[in-house]
């Protein structure tokens, strides 16, 4: 029953949504914008938290080993929850809804709910600030950029960002937890 509803729920949603993410989208009509974004977004594919793992140990020594695998085993986590989810509450892209949304960049997968980069920029920034809060002021802009660019790029609703963002901050939060007990 759930699943029949869903799809009038979220065109309902994606409806008022829509007004939203298109001015969020038209600032990418500007070059320097529109660029920043993408890099953002391309580096929130994995790059950036691939490197960051990769360096932890560098910078902080063999310490950080233990960090960056828990780091690594909470992200393959998050790809699990986030592609589960993608799968059954299937809600189109807004550039697939709706023509006054672009696309400025080519999507990993079809469907926007939730936002799996966000959900990663949210986890690995959360983790980070537990593990090693001195980054904070580099990593938190960004996970946010990250999360902005979801929509500047006509890729996600604003409310795909959010259930990223408390779906990563949950896992995270929920790692962090089961280390600790």
């Amino acid at each position: 029953m759930l699943e029949s509803s869903l799809p009038a729920a979220f065109a309902r949603l994606d409806s008022l949504e829509v007004r939203l993410c298109r001015p969020v989208n038209s600032a990418a009509r500007f070059p320097p914008v529109r660029n920043y974004f993408a890099l953002v977004s391309r580096l929130g594919d994995g790059v950036a938290w691939y490197t960051l793992l990769a360096t932890l140990p560098l910078v902080f020594g063999t310490g950080a080993l233990r960090p960056g695998l828990h780091m690594a085993l909470t992200g393959l986590a998050g790809v699990g929850i986030y592609r589960f989810l993608k799968q059954r509450l299937v809600r189109e892209r807004p550039f697939h809804s709706h023509q006054s949304v672009r696309a400025l960049v080519r999507p990993l997968d079809r469907y926007s709910f939730p936002s799996g980069h966000t959900l990663h920029a949210v986890s690995f920034t959360v983790m980070l600030a537990h593990y090693y809060p001195q980054l904070l002021w580099l990593v938190a802009p960004f996970a946010a950029s990250v999360a902005l660019s979801r929509v500047v790029l006509g890729l996600h609703y604003p409310t795909d960002v959010l259930a990223g963002a408390l779906l990563g901050w949950l896992l995270a939060a929920s790692s962090l937890a089961l280390c600790a007990a």
